[in-house]
């Protein structure tokens, strides 16, 4: 379901003449090896994340997971999406 409404805000973000990058992947370096790498739905305009969810509702996890990725990556602003509602619910965070 996440990648059904991944393709529509591309397709809008792409009509407002938004710069962003899909499915973007970060690695995470422990001294001189990669560990591990991290897969993000959304960086837009180089500054802000945003991850996709279709859940009942966030749970700590969610917000555990953005959170790592904004330390991950160096960015201060994240955005949870929820489309598992009738109604989106957004969830701003920031570092």
């Amino acid at each position: 379901m996440e990648s059904v409404y991944e393709n529509a805000l591309i397709y809008k973000m792409k009509k407002e003449g938004l710069k962003f990058e899909e499915q973007k992947i970060i690695t995470i370096p422990y001294k001189e090896t990669i560990i591990c790498e991290h897969r993000l739905d959304v960086v837009v305009e180089d500054k802000i994340i945003v991850e996709l969810k279709a859940v009942k509702n966030f749970e700590d996890i969610h917000m555990a997971q953005i959170i790592s990725y904004m330390k991950a990556s160096g960015k201060r602003v994240g955005l949870l999406l929820n489309f598992g509602k009738k109604r989106l619910e957004i969830k701003r965070v920031v570092l």
